[in-house]
């Protein structure tokens, strides 16, 4: 296991669709211990594999309750709305305001290839939403509503 680069807003790897993954190989595994280790280092909670420059369907959360890893995730449905800050490992040293839906249900494969269902209120909700745009070349800075603000050093 590996922490990888975090690759950083302007770098073109974050703008383009990722891959579906069709197979889970060694290489794969590896990729998914990577992106735990990297963002476990990082103090964040969530990254998706464009973030390290990968351009596959990956996703890994983990909002204080374990990890969580998706595999070609898709968001199956949504309700309700929350607004507040949002930041990310690819923009660091910014926040910004970003509404999102409340609840999120996603469908994806996990790291044994089992389909799993995973729902999320607050944070969760907002962690995926987050990262499943990372795997469409969506950065969090293209929904901000104002403008994005320096992270005030108490905060984490």
């Amino acid at each position: 296991m590996a922490i990888r680069m975090i690759r950083e807003q302007g770098e073109d790897v974050l703008r383009k669709r990722c891959k579906e993954v069709t197979e889970i190989t060694p290489k794969i595994v590896e990729i998914v211990e990577d992106m735990l280790d990297t963002m476990y280092e990082a103090n964040g909670v969530g990254l998706a594999a464009p973030q390290v420059g990968i351009l596959k369907r990956i996703v890994v959360i983990d909002i204080g309750e374990g990890p969580i890893v998706l595999i070609n995730p898709e968001i199956i449905e949504t309700s309700g709305k929350q607004t507040g800050n949002e930041g990310c490992l690819s923009v660091p040293g910014k926040v910004g305001v970003v509404t999102r839906p409340n609840y999120v249900k996603a469908k994806a494969i996990d790291i044994t290839g089992q389909s799993i269902i995973v729902e999320g209120e607050e944070l969760m909700a907002r962690a995926i939403c987050h990262e499943l745009d990372h795997l469409d070349g969506v950065l969090y800075v293209d929904k901000v509503e104002g403008s994005l603000e320096d992270v005030e050093a108490e905060e984490e």
